[in-house]
């Protein structure tokens, strides 16, 4: 049966940390929680988890009401940023621990260990103090010791946030894997777009203790419901700029129109916020119909073989994202140019009107 939160809302000194929200995880689904710092997703996480009560509605998992239960009454387990071990335990006791607490005979805890420890990649490791592993081992210790729980509901509350980038791509895709296995509902909260595109699963934005939208994480990409939404979905946040759609073409400022777009045709001549993706907009012309822009170089950050140029047009900040190294000084003056085709339109109010069609080709839009 599904996890079920009807009406939930937290108040912290008179401060609302979480709005009523009614929501509904299928039993044995994977769950993304996608939302900035001070979104509300750890205050969520530990309302379903019971380390803290909601101030008003009800909470069910398995047909139950456990709205009032304690966490040590629930059949819950949950990882933190911070790798939490014991330190004066070996990993084997670390990984026991939990199940010593169950009750369970040795030699099902052995067992149970040890099979989990393979899983993680830990099986040489278990006689060695969390002190003297890695941060990526100390951290799949961390993951173990929940897992080896079996508890219906796993909560990972930004678990990978403290690895570097390679141990993270890693865990990552580890992880995706394992929880594909596991009967539980697992909820999963990042702050990384990139993160909650490569995991995949059912995917909540949030933002200021509001849940936005919900679908599988390609649909929140591909078809964000508003603006906001846009923004929290995709890293860099997509660009959002007023426009006109007049005479069948789409007009930004002063720069040369281009024809409007056929998932853009049905909508009526008028003033709409028009959203483009970093990686949409280039200094190289891709197509005749491209949109040209000019303009001048703010900065210009590269990262490994990605450059992110950043620049302003029509009193709006632009991020262009291309693959290479692109060096550029500040200041200087470069055209650059938007596919015609990768157009998202929005109304006044911020709500989504028109996306894009996804392309086979590259996937995105």
């Amino acid at each position: 049966m599904p996890l079920i939160l009807e009406n939930i809302s937290k108040l912290v000194g008179g401060e609302t940390h979480m709005y009523p929200l009614n929501l509904e995880l299928s039993p044995c689904s994977f769950n993304i929680v996608l939302g900035r710092t001070g979104a509300g997703k750890t205050t969520l996480l530990r309302l379903m988890a019971g380390l803290d009560r909601p101030s008003n509605g009800r909470i069910s998992i398995h047909g139950r009401d456990v709205t009032r239960l304690p966490v040590r009454r629930r059949s819950v387990a949950m990882v933190y940023q911070q790798f939490v071990n014991y330190p004066n335990f070996t990993v084997f006791e670390n990984l026991a621990s939990p199940l010593k607490v169950a009750g369970l005979d040795r030699t099902e805890i052995d067992r149970r260990v040890r099979e989990v420890a393979e899983t993680m990649h830990l099986a040489d490791s278990l006689n060695r103090l969390p002190a003297e592993l890695s941060g990526g081992q100390q951290q799949r210790t961390a993951l173990a010791r929940a897992l080896i729980q079996r508890a219906d509901l796993l909560l990972l509350d930004e678990p990978l946030i403290n690895l570097d980038y390679k141990l993270r791509e890693e865990l990552r895709t580890e992880l995706r894997s394992i929880f594909t296995s596991r009967n539980a509902i697992i909820v999963y909260a990042t702050a990384d777009p990139n993160e909650a595109l490569a995991l995949g699963g059912n995917t909540l934005v949030m933002d200021e203790g509001r849940i936005l939208q919900q679908g599988s994480a390609a649909s929140v990409y591909h078809h964000p419901a508003s603006v906001r939404t846009a923004h929290l979905s995709s890293d860099p946040p997509m660009n959002v700029v007023p426009g006109r759609l007049s005479d069948a073409a789409i007009r930004l400022g002063e720069d040369e129109p281009v024809a409007t777009p056929e998932h853009l045709s049905s909508l009526p001549d008028g003033s709409y916020l028009f959203g483009v993706r970093p990686h949409h907009v280039s200094t190289t012309r891709r197509s005749p119909e491209d949109m040209r822009i000019r303009t001048r170089v703010e900065l210009a950050e590269i990262n490994g073989s990605e450059t992110s140029i950043h620049f302003e047009h029509n009193g709006v900040s632009w991020v262009s994202r291309q693959d290479g190294v692109h060096p550029l000084d500040i200041g200087q003056s470069i055209e650059v140019y938007i596919e015609r085709h990768r157009f998202y339109a929005f109304d006044a109010g911020g709500s989504l009107i028109g996306a894009p069609e996804q392309r086979p080709a590259d996937g995105s839009a």
